[in-house]
């Protein structure tokens, strides 16, 4: 309904979008970001579609209020604008609405900064529903603070015959319209939060672990999840190559199937807006069973971005489930590793080491994910006689069932593998003879 009302507010005050760019970085005295950061920020770029001709840096002990870098750098870059045809700034940080408003006044090209990038590139990426939704929603709230940006047009007051005199102005239009289609898209988003909850309860129901991947972008998750469940999920070596949830079954050794998830990646400095728009996607993260937290064994900032995912998995109230590290791209590694896996002091996995591209150390991780679900899970013997076929069929269809064997007397000598509390409460409803 408010689709074709809106079309003009994501058109005003936007030059034409192009692929020619250049990246501002800043370094601050007081802060930690380095290069790492503007390296990831080349990556973000090219991954929009941007081609970057070159990097601008400078130091500053703090942002400036109006241009957010010194006026004598600006004119510097707005020179070079100029003189390259450059049609869009990409700043490494996060801007103010006046600070945009302010560069592309003296730049004359689009200037987005890391959030807005990163918004674009998550556009690019949405395929479900929920997914452009999710997106949408994103976008309209980090937009609606800059509608300042809006040609003068904006400010003038609605008139004409019988609306002369105070009205409402265009940008307050726009602003209405824009927190209409908020309130759809919320409402819309808590009906799909309702059905994947519907989802979540049906799989509980079949008393199935769930194992979601997490990890910083680019880590590998597709490829290994791919791996792991013969699927074809698009993988590749790029930041956000896949954004929309997947679940699939894996097959683990001696125990039933269980869930597999394949999350958005993470990374450093990730928008809050973001958070909060995917906090029903990342609802299957907080409520699985198992999280493998894939990293790039090859990075060079390994631990950084190990750290980044903690910090995600934090704010979205994650931290607190079971976690099961995978040293993925192993073969990258100059000095060689064999897949292998690492335990705790109490004999449980907690690191394995693979490589999802090359598929070596597969198995390893099966066997590392069987060994920390193996304690939520009984094995038991059970007896069924021929009347007990219901309960033999249930649990078959939860694959509990290990091994079965006949007796001489026709019943069914059972192996099953399950949640205790689950076993329990079938065998209270179908009691065996």
């Amino acid at each position: 309904m408010y689709q074709e009302e809106l079309k003009g507010y994501f058109l005003f005050d936007r030059y034409q979008r192009g692929e020619q760019a250049i990246i501002v970085h800043v370094n601050f005295s007081r802060q930690t970001m380095d290069a790492e950061d503007l390296n990831e920020c080349m990556e973000l770029a090219q991954s929009a579609g941007a081609s970057v001709l070159s990097v601008f840096q400078c130091n500053r002990d703090e942002p400036d209020s109006r241009l957010y870098i010194g006026s004598g750098k600006a004119q510097e870059i707005a020179q070079y604008v100029e003189e390259q045809a450059v049609e869009i700034a990409i700043f490494n940080h996060t801007l103010s609405p006046t600070q945009e408003r302010n560069l592309e006044k003296l730049f004359q090209c689009r200037v987005i900064d890391r959030t807005g990038l990163i918004l674009d590139i998550f556009a690019q990426r949405a395929r479900t529903f929920e997914g452009k939704l999710q997106v949408e929603l994103a976008q309209l709230r980090y937009m609606s603070t800059r509608l300042v940006r809006g040609w003068t047009h904006l400010e003038r007051q609605k008139g004409g015959i019988g609306m002369r005199g105070p009205g409402e102005t265009q940008l307050e239009t726009d602003r209405r319209l824009i927190r209409k289609r908020i309130e759809y898209i919320q409402q819309r988003l808590e009906k799909v939060t309702r059905q994947r909850q519907q989802v979540r309860q049906h799989r509980t129901r079949h008393e199935k672990a769930t194992i979601s991947l997490v990890g910083y972008t680019n880590a590998g998750k597709s490829t290994l999840f791919n791996a792991l469940t013969t699927s074809t999920v698009y993988a590749h070596d790029q930041l956000f190559a896949t954004l929309d949830p997947t679940i699939r079954s894996l097959s683990l050794p001696g125990m039933p199937d269980a869930f597999l998830a394949d999350t958005v990646g993470f990374i450093r400095h990730l928008p809050h807006t973001l958070v909060a728009a995917f906090r029903s996607t990342l609802q299957e993260t907080r409520e699985s069973t198992l999280l493998l937290h894939v990293m790039d064994a090859s990075h060079e900032e390994l631990e950084r971005n190990r750290e980044s995912v903690l910090k995600v998995l934090e704010d979205i109230e994650a931290i607190e489930v079971a976690q099961l590290e995978v040293m993925n791209k192993i073969d990258r590694i100059p000095e060689g590793i064999e897949p292998h896996i690492d335990y705790d002091d109490e004999g449980k996995p907690r690191r394995v080491w693979i490589s999802a591209l090359r598929g070596q150390g597969l198995d390893l991780l099966r066997q590392a994910v069987a060994q920390l679900l193996e304690p939520q899970l009984k094995r038991s013997h059970i007896v069924l006689g021929p009347a007990q076929g219901k309960l033999r069929a249930l649990l078959y269809e939860r694959n509990a069932i290990v091994n079965e064997t006949l007796d001489d007397e026709g019943n069914w000598i059972l192996e099953v593998f399950l949640a205790r509390e689950h076993l329990e409460r079938l065998l209270e409803s179908h009691p065996p003879c």
